[in-house]
């Protein structure tokens, strides 16, 4: 007999007190729950039930079996439903946060592919600069630039982009270029406010240890286009990633502050909820972000 099915038998046996009930929740008579059960105990050879004319109830063997069993039978459910949901279309509320500065640049203009190549899913995004709770406020999925700080969450990289420090032409020729990472301290610094560890950068030296330039700043603000407003006028040297200053950087507009420092690389990762399997609507949306990005190199931005 097949063994799942006097696993589910057992079970449901001792869920039900009784083999006439565990064979009306099973859809099958009483004689064949009896048969699967006797199955169960030959294979194993032990008595995992107690019988009596007025209840059923599970040996101290039977009892350990059905913790086990259990799990067994809820892992294969699992299973069936992984498979299930894989082939079944992408649908439904996908609920997404994501940057600001990264969402109005970079993703928003996607949204509209992905939502022509599954019509059955919508989406609510939210730009927002704030580290999100994923679970307590309900979202599938954020895009987080960076170290991933907590390890209870999956994550996949979507790409990647530079870490530079950047002000206005007319800045430096006014106060000079930072030769040295402590020059910054006689530097105007404008700061970006969400950072977890206050007005602190991150930087690499030219030996590539890890510098703290503590600062606090000529402007602090949440939000980067701000950031780079400031940096392009004139009022000091901004720490951005490239997505954001690329254009003006092209445009020459702003200036590197610190060409000679090592590149400082960091990924943008998709990060969701743990669970034994991914949702299609969640499944399709970051495999569209990746392929939307799969030829983006650092520097390209």
């Amino acid at each position: 007999m097949d063994r799942l099915t006097e696993m589910e038998a057992f079970a449901m046996v001792v869920n039900q007190g009784g083999f006439t009930d565990a064979a009306r929740k099973m859809g099958i008579s009483k004689s064949a729950v009896s048969k699967h059960i006797s199955s169960l105990e030959t294979r194993l050879g032990a008595r995992l039930l107690n019988r009596t004319t007025r209840r059923v109830s599970p040996t101290e063997i039977g009892l350990a079996y059905y913790d086990r069993a259990c799990r067994v039978l809820n892992d294969a459910g699992d299973a069936d439903a992984m498979v299930s949901s894989m082939q079944s279309a992408p649908s439904g509320l996908l609920r997404v946060t994501v940057p600001t500065d990264f969402g109005s640049g970079h993703l928003s203009p996607l949204i509209g592919g992905f939502l022509k190549a599954y019509p059955q899913v919508s989406v609510s995004m939210v730009l927002e600069n704030r580290h999100v709770e994923l679970i307590s406020e309900g979202f599938d999925v954020a895009i987080r630039m960076g170290e991933m700080e907590d390890s209870t969450l999956k994550a996949r990289r979507i790409c990647d982009t530079t870490m530079r420090m950047i002000g206005s032409p007319a800045y430096f020729a006014s106060h000079g270029h930072p030769e040295r990472i402590e020059d910054l301290n006689e530097h105007r610094l404008l700061h970006f406010s969400n950072e977890a560890q206050g007005n602190v950068w991150k930087l690499l030296a030219p030996s590539g240890e890890r510098r703290f330039v503590r600062s606090t700043g000529a402007l602090t603000v949440n939000d980067g286009q701000a950031l780079l407003k400031a940096a392009i006028g004139g009022f000091g040297i901004a720490f951005l990633p490239s997505f954001l200053f690329g254009e003006a950087l092209r445009a020459g507009e702003v200036e590197e502050a610190m060409p000679h420092l090592p590149m400082e690389i960091q990924s943008l990762h998709a990060v969701y909820p743990p669970g034994r399997y991914t949702q299609p609507k969640l499944r399709a949306f970051i495999d569209f972000l990746v392929d939307q990005f799969k030829d983006k190199g650092p520097m390209d931005w």
